[in-house]
């Protein structure tokens, strides 16, 4: 799993701090019986999700894989044991 870069990416970092930081909140204000406070903390951990999605659409997560060789040519794929 470590070659496969699996959230190492800014848009996951940042969506995943902001949710910690939301999931913090809330349970300080669950521990202080404050429902506002704890509302607000899962305010906020519903826009950690949103900024990481709208970051990733901007290109800060990560990359899908292209689909074309050194050359630029198409790449096609087989099954294993096709071209024996």
């Amino acid at each position: 799993m470590a070659g496969s870069s699996h959230g190492h990416t800014l848009a996951a970092w940042t969506g995943v701090t902001i949710t910690i930081i939301g999931f913090c909140v809330s349970g300080a204000f669950m521990v202080m019986a404050e429902p506002l406070g704890f509302w607000a903390g899962m305010v906020i951990v519903v826009l950690g999700g949103v900024v990481g999605w709208i970051m990733a659409a901007m290109g800060l997560g990560k990359q899908k894989p292209t689909t074309r060789g050194r050359e630029g040519h198409q790449v096609t794929r087989e099954p294993a044991g096709a071209g024996s």
